[in-house]
């Protein structure tokens, strides 16, 4: 998806706020309201942020490295989660390698957890909007990580 002017000075905006809310992006952009910032992030933006646990606007790992120009974020990725996405993560695939499905990922945590496979689904999409996880289209829909295992840390909360 390429970026128009604008919407890379927007999305450097939401790199250099985040964590942030629409009425800070509202202000930044001279919008006329928070419906209107949303808009426009899920228009032109929607493949570059995710909303946190508490609702805050968050650059994905790929808009950081669009504003960046280019440079590899090396550093670690600190994010919410819960105890599942820290087993999910622990077992998928690395960047590079070849992707698995909702059921072999279920299937590798299942001696860990008692999760179902909708839990294990929704554990996926949450870690794909934060950015840690890609999608890969095939006839089903598989995952891998997005950025390798050793720079994510989930916080679950737990001691």
């Amino acid at each position: 998806m390429s970026l128009s002017e604008e919407a890379q000075k927007r999305l450097a905006d939401v790199v250099e706020l985040q964590p942030t809310k629409n009425a800070e992006l509202q202000d930044q952009w001279g919008m006329e309201g928070g419906s209107e910032v949303h808009q426009y992030l899920e228009s032109e933006l929607g493949d570059y942020y995710y909303r946190d646990e508490n609702s805050m606007i968050c650059a994905t790992p790929e808009a950081e490295e669009i504003v960046g120009g280019g440079d590899v974020d090396t550093g670690e990725r600190q994010v919410a989660g819960t105890e599942l996405q820290r087993q999910i993560v622990g077992v998928l695939p690395g960047p590079d390698e070849e992707p698995q499905s909702v059921v072999a990922t279920l299937h590798a945590v299942e001696s860990e957890t008692d999760a179902e496979v909708d839990d294990v689904r929704s554990a996926l999409h949450s870690l794909t909007d934060k950015g840690l996880v890609k999608r890969v289209r095939k006839t089903v829909p598989t995952f891998r990580l997005a950025i390798e295992r050793d720079r994510i840390v989930i916080d679950t909360g737990e001691e």
